[in-house]
């Protein structure tokens, strides 16, 4: 039996629900560093070197969210990231820590009480 070829082909897009996506925009530009390439009442669409993150809109309660999904956005320095999080109003949800080796995970809420994770791992090549 041969090795079975994966026909994924990664991760793409990363899409968190807001119920003010005007403000939402504003400040997951300031905490990405990056402005929308597309932004629309339905979307709000960011490029983060190469990897998409979206806004939508959802009418629900902020606080009935479930931890159910993580996704881990690469950084180079895990502390100063947090930190940058934490000072633009996010708050804690998993602080810095070590998984093994040299791998670094953290995680924070954002207003709208999605969770953001954030990694350091030298070990990740694409």
């Amino acid at each position: 039996m041969g090795k079975k070829e994966s026909f994924m082909l990664g991760l793409r897009t990363t899409i968190y629900m807001v119920n003010d996506v005007v403000k939402a925009t504003k400040w997951y530009g300031e905490a990405f560093g990056v402005e929308p390439y597309f932004n629309e009442p339905f979307y709000v669409g960011f490029n983060v070197k190469g990897y998409e993150l979206g806004l939508q809109p959802e009418e629900r309660d902020q606080s009935l969210k479930t931890e159910n999904v993580f996704s881990y956005w690469g950084v180079e320095d895990i502390q100063n990231a947090y930190q940058h999080f934490i000072s633009l109003g996010a708050t804690r949800h998993e602080e810095p820590n070590n998984v093994g080796g040299e791998i670094m995970v953290a995680s924070i809420y954002d207003p709208w009480n999605n969770i953001i994770g954030l990694i350091y791992n030298p070990e990740f090549k694409l």
